[in-house]
C-alpha cells in the first residue's frame, strides 16, 4: 500500500457533521475535560432528545416517545453513564417492544438504572467510535486508529457533550 497524499481536515466546537459521502477517518484529535466525543457514519443528525434506557442482564430497555422503528432494524447508539455504569456502545438488531420502546441484547452484563440518555442513528446510518475524558483532562488527545483508517459510508457526524474542539483527518 502506498502512501495516501489527499487526506483531508475538519475541525468543529460543537456536534455537527465533518463531511458527506464515503471517506475513511485516519485520524481524531479532541480536547475538554468530563467529555464525550462519538463519531457516527449518517446523513441525518443522531436522535438525542429525550432518549433514556436501562439494562438489567444483557437485556437494553430504550425509551423514545413515538420512535417508529420495527424490530430488526438496527441502530448504531451511544449510552451515556448511569447508576451502575453504561451499557455497550455499538450496531445492535432491536425488537421493537411498544411504541416507545425497544430493546436490544448487550454484549456484557449488569444493572443500569435511573434512566441515563442515550444518542442513536438508525436504517443504513451507524456507530463508528466514542472517546471519553474525565474532568481533569485538559490536554489534546489524539488516539491511534491503526490500519487503513475506520470507514464511513454516509457521512462523518460527531455528537459532541463537554468537547471544547474536535479534529478529524479524513480521505
Amino acid at each position: 500500500m502506498t502512501m495516501q497524499y489527499d487526506v483531508k481536515q475538519g475541525h468543529l466546537n460543537q456536534s455537527g457533521f465533518f463531511v458527506l459521502g464515503r471517506n475513511r477517518i485516519k485520524g481524531v484529535s479532541y480536547r475538554g475535560g468530563s467529555a464525550t466525543l462519538v463519531l457516527f457514519d449518517t446523513t441525518t443528525a443522531p436522535v438525542t432528545s429525550s432518549v433514556t434506557y436501562g439494562r438489567s442482564g444483557t437485556t437494553v430497555t430504550v425509551t423514545k416517545v413515538a420512535h417508529g422503528l420495527s424490530t430488526g432494524d438496527v441502530v448504531g447508539i451511544h449510552f451515556n453513564n448511569g447508576t451502575g455504569g453504561a451499557a455497550t456502545d455499538g450496531n445492535y438488531t432491536i425488537t421493537k417492544t411498544g411504541a416507545d420502546t425497544f430493546t436490544l441484547t448487550d454484549i456484557n452484563t449488569g444493572t443500569i438504572t435511573a434512566s441515563p440518555a442515550a444518542v442513536y442513528v438508525s436504517g443504513v446510518n451507524r456507530w463508528l467510535m466514542t472517546y471519553e475524558t474525565n474532568a481533569a483532562d485538559e490536554f489534546q488527545n489524539a488516539p491511534l486508529i491503526p490500519g487503513e483508517g475506520v470507514l464511513a459510508v454516509n457521512g462523518i457526524y460527531a455528537y459532541m457533550s463537554g468537547i471544547d474542539g474536535a479534529q478529524i483527518y479524513y480521505g
